[in-house]
């Protein structure tokens, strides 16, 4: 059998067939509510330059030691950029070159908006390919746009899922059409997901499978073992990305995962959960009840497509590690993204103008809700943001900061998600060397020089506790090959994480307090021959009003080939001789 034949289109069921109806919204009013919708949403973004979320600090570091191309002296000391075709590269490519011409906080905002673009309107190109007419149903999925894996940061995945529901919109618009369209398609769309994230490759491949298993029982009328070969080939586009991962880095990770059973229920509560559960509630009770009414009102329409892709995404689900590849949360990741395509597999029938109206406003409510609610909690963690950047004015640029926990119970608020790595704004601030940047070889192209890469995680472990650095300090440590093993000879500075306020000096005698925080504490590691009383004394974090703090929030000026970045040098401290590089 010729190859046109195996791929001779079906045709399609009544299902998916536009039906005769009065146009509910025209394209103008559509076109404008989504923007409504959208610009809505993203308020948030746009009053947050940096937002607490957990790994985002640290990516935005990343961003300008790329950007900074080793103009600042300081940055190509300590960090190099090894390009590879990693499997976690787009906000490499983009953001770096968005910062070319605006500073890097903007940026970021500029790339985390197009993450929210891309999702939304991928979710309503879904639609529309399954429906064959536009709908509004998916205005729904605003709220979803806030979501507890968000606050994690993983932004390159997020960038993934919108660019996969925009492919399975594609796939779906051509599968009546001649078939090298689509596998050609298919095989940029795998390709642009490889640079987005592994793991947003395995949601398109979940959603194409979903629909190709509906397709062939459903649709297709050909002979069962043409059925069979057409599902098979649907998976001939992912092929070229399997050499990609077979030769990267990453590969080396290949034997790096973890199953728990444990966290399975968690992982569907993320979907719908960020800061206040009452929210998550409300919005979760809203929907259900909404669609029971609509489909008691026969208005809501099922795409059978919904029946194999839920099957399906909880088989996967169920089956997925928690860590894969060294990356953690890989299971739970999964439920947000199905969540999207589930949203695009229902449409409602609303040709009544109250009908209509009672959809907006109380999409529009539930939208309201959910950012006020993140809005709020932003705003509540900026002071520790700013604190934050307000101490490392203490920090003399180019210096090397070791990063510890008070203890190994390290508090598990989200409210605390932003300050993770919040030290990693040293990099932006004060061009220096930190033991918490994302260097990971396989995971990321920055790494730290061989000639202080023993200083740093190099495995995206946990911090030290500071009780392991006192035990070290004394020379009492069993373990000599930790990353911060002699760590009073090797660093500048030490940032004490999640502090409170009966936290104390632990080493007086080695350590000068520099700055007191909220939930943190600076101090300046004691050298021989230094002068401590030179040194600034600590001060509790000032109370600022709101113009200061939306000053303070607004960033730092484009970077410069001086310093690196725009703020204004802090008052130099008395120097003190520079500990020798430790020897690679």
């Amino acid at each position: 059998m010729s190859i046109d034949a195996i791929y001779a289109p079906a045709s399609p069921t009544s299902a998916s067939r536009p039906t005769t109806a009065t146009r509910e919204w025209s394209t103008v009013q559509a076109v404008m509510i989504f923007l409504v919708f959208l610009l809505i949403s993203i308020i948030p973004l746009l009053t947050h330059p940096l937002p607490p979320l957990e790994d985002y600090a640290n990516h935005v570091s990343r961003m300008l030691v790329m950007a900074d191309h080793g103009q600042n002296p300081n940055l190509a000391k300590y960090y190099e950029i090894d390009w590879e075709i990693l499997p976690n590269l787009m906000m490499d490519l983009v953001v770096p070159w968005i910062a070319r011409y605006v500073n890097v906080y903007l940026a970021g905002q500029i790339f985390t908006v197009a993450i929210f673009s891309l999702m939304m309107s991928g979710t309503f190109a879904l639609n529309r390919a399954l429906f064959k007419r536009w709908s509004m149903l998916p205005l729904v999925a605003f709220p979803l746009l806030y979501n507890y894996i968000f606050l994690i940061g993983v932004m390159n995945y997020f960038f993934g899922i919108g660019v996969a529901l925009w492919g399975l919109a594609g796939w779906i618009h051509l599968r009546n059409r001649p078939w090298p369209y689509r596998y050609l398609l298919s095989a940029a769309i795998a390709f642009l997901l490889y640079l987005c994230h592994l793991f947003a490759v395995g949601v398109y491949g979940l959603g194409l499978m979903a629909f190709e298993i509906w397709f062939a029982l459903s649709v297709d009328r050909s002979p069962w073992p043409q059925r069979a070969l057409r599902f098979c080939a649907a998976g001939i586009p992912f092929l070229p990305l399997v050499p990609f991962l077979l030769t990267s880095s990453t590969w080396g990770h290949a034997k790096e995962w973890d199953w728990e059973s444990l966290g399975k229920l968690d992982g569907l509560v993320f979907v719908v959960e960020t800061y206040s559960d009452i929210v998550a509630f409300v919005l979760t009770a809203v929907v259900v009840v909404a669609g029971v009414w609509a489909a008691r009102h026969r208005m809501l329409r099922v795409h059978p497509v919904l029946m194999p892709l839920a099957l399906s995404g909880a088989i996967v689900y169920m089956a997925m590690p928690r860590m894969l590849f060294a990356s953690y949360l890989a299971d739970q990741r999964l439920p947000i993204a199905i969540a999207f395509m589930v949203v695009a597999c229902f449409r409602v029938e609303m040709r009544q103008e109250f009908v209509r109206r009672l959809f907006l406003v109380g999409t529009l409510g539930l939208l309201g809700a959910r950012v006020a609610e993140v809005d709020i909690a932003w705003a509540n963690a900026e002071p520790s943001t700013l604190e934050m950047r307000e101490s490392l004015r203490k920090v003399q640029r180019g210096s090397k900061i070791l990063v510890a926990y008070m203890d190994n119970n390290m508090p598990n608020e989200v409210e605390h998600l932003g300050l993770v790595h919040a030290v990693s704004l040293a990099i932006i601030e004060r061009q220096a060397l930190i033991t918490t940047a994302f260097t990971t070889k396989g995971k990321q192209i920055m790494h730290v020089r061989p000639d202080y890469r023993k200083m740093v995680d190099t495995e995206d472990g946990v911090p030290p506790t500071i009780d392991q650095l006192v035990i070290d300090a004394v020379g009492r440590s069993t373990d000599d090959t930790t990353f911060w093993h002699d760590w009073l000879k090797k660093y500048d500075y030490v940032y004490l994480l999640f502090t409170d306020e009966d936290s104390d000096n632990p080493m007086p005698d080695k350590l000068k307090s520099m700055y007191d925080g909220e939930n943190f504490q600076l101090y300046r590691i004691i050298k021989p021959g230094m002068d401590v009383n030179a040194m600034d004394t600590p001060k509790k974090p000032i109370k600022l009003n709101a113009a200061a703090t939306a000053a303070q929030a607004a960033g730092p000026k484009a970077p410069t080939p001086a310093t690196g970045q725009g703020a204004a040098p802090a008052p130099t401290p008395a120097p003190a001789p520079a500990p020798a590089a430790p020897k690679p």
